[in-house]
């Protein structure tokens, strides 16, 4: 398979409380990591109840749920869906491996120096390499790397602007 064409960085300039992602899947932008994972809707709404990681055992019962919608945006041939699930996934990763460094969550002081890792807590260090297994499944998933190709192909930038404003007509 070829490599994966860069598509432009996500715009966080939208007005996402307008915008009803899976009817106009031309302003979605993949960008990087997590970004808009807790903006792009109706999909956060759809998955933000299900994303939690206190426990190894809540992680697994959160990380099986997103699972879940991945698959079922699959089944729908829904990119976005599927994009916001694996966002989803590895945001339970990095969060829970976050938390597992730092007991606070902060991982920078109050005067911007970084703080060095707490000794590990080892139940959200299991947390996260649960969330880890799950989010590198989505991301390898042969379906979702043929629909995010054939996304990127569709809308290979960004859309057409007016004139008068700079923004996309929605």
């Amino acid at each position: 398979m070829p490599k994966t064409r860069r598509q432009p960085p996500f715009d966080y300039a939208l007005p996402f409380d307008e915008i009803n992602f899976r009817e106009r899947p031309d302003l979605y932008r993949i960008g990087k990591g997590e970004q808009g994972v807790l903006l792009v809707e109706p999909y956060k709404s759809e998955m933000l109840p299900h994303w939690r990681f206190r426990t190894p055992e809540i992680a697994r019962a959160s990380a099986a749920k997103l699972t879940e919608c991945f698959n079922t945006y699959r089944a729908a041939n829904d990119f976005i869906g599927m994009d916001m699930a694996r966002k989803f996934l590895q945001m339970g990763f990095t969060r829970s491996r976050r938390y597992a460094n730092h007991k606070s969550g902060r991982k920078w002081s109050p005067g911007r120096e970084e703080v060095l890792p707490d000794d590990i807590d080892p139940v959200k260090a299991e947390c996260a390499r649960i969330f880890y297994a799950a989010y590198v499944a989505a991301r390898e998933d042969p379906e979702y790397k043929r629909l995010k190709q054939e996304h990127l192909d569709r809308y290979p930038g960004p859309p057409a602007e007016g004139p008068e404003n700079g923004s996309p007509t929605l």
